[in-house]
């Protein structure tokens, strides 16, 4: 009635879909883990290791998207999107620092979705980097970054975002935003 070869050869076909699928896993959890010591890096002034991690995080992400070419099943995996989403962070973070500049989705081959969302959370590590700013009475840089968050503020209103993902990280860029808009307001009352 059942044909056992044929089920031998799914068994071995869902397997090894498996083990691709568990690999890829892993090497998104990896990329993840260095795009956050990138940033963290950074924070510290350590740019040279934060360069350090975005290279192997680059090198990851090379791997994955080979594992891709070769099974574009395994696209479904959502931990690699949020892998992509934290070096776009990481990599725009390192370009506002080190270039004065943030780089396209297409410098860092990702789609809109990652890119987004990734712009989204930057303006957090952005906001994080104003308070640590402020602290040393470094009100240019503070404003600066906040000119940065209100141009990313100012882009995503004009899209029309439906409920969701971006959604929430779009709400997120909001309080990011008038959290530095605080600070600057309370340099200027104090005559800074």
């Amino acid at each position: 009635m059942i044909d056992k070869k044929n089920l031998l050869a799914l068994r071995k076909e869902f397997e090894e879909f498996e083990e691709k699928r568990e690999e890829l896993i892993r090497t998104s959890r990896d990329i993840l883990k260095f795009s956050k010591h990138a940033i963290y890096s950074i924070h510290r002034d350590e740019i040279k290791q934060a360069e350090e991690n975005i290279a192997e995080a680059e090198k990851l992400i090379n791997k994955c998207n080979k594992m891709l070419e070769k099974n574009s099943n395994l696209i479904d995996v959502s931990s690699y999107f949020a892998s992509l989403e934290e070096y776009v962070e990481a990599k725009c973070f390192y370009g506002i620092v080190k270039e004065k500049r943030i780089p396209t989705n297409k410098e860092l081959a990702v789609g809109y979705d990652e890119y987004f969302l990734g712009l989204c959370d930057l303006t957090g590590e952005l906001a994080r980097q104003a308070v640590l700013l402020a602290t040393k009475k470094d009100f240019e840089k503070v404003k600066v970054l906040n000119d940065i968050v209100h141009d990313i503020f100012g882009f995503f209103s004009s899209l029309d975002i439906r409920n969701g993902e971006l959604r929430k990280k779009f709400d997120a860029v909001k309080w990011n935003l008038r959290k530095m808009e605080d600070i600057l307001y309370d340099a200027s009352m104090k005559g800074k």
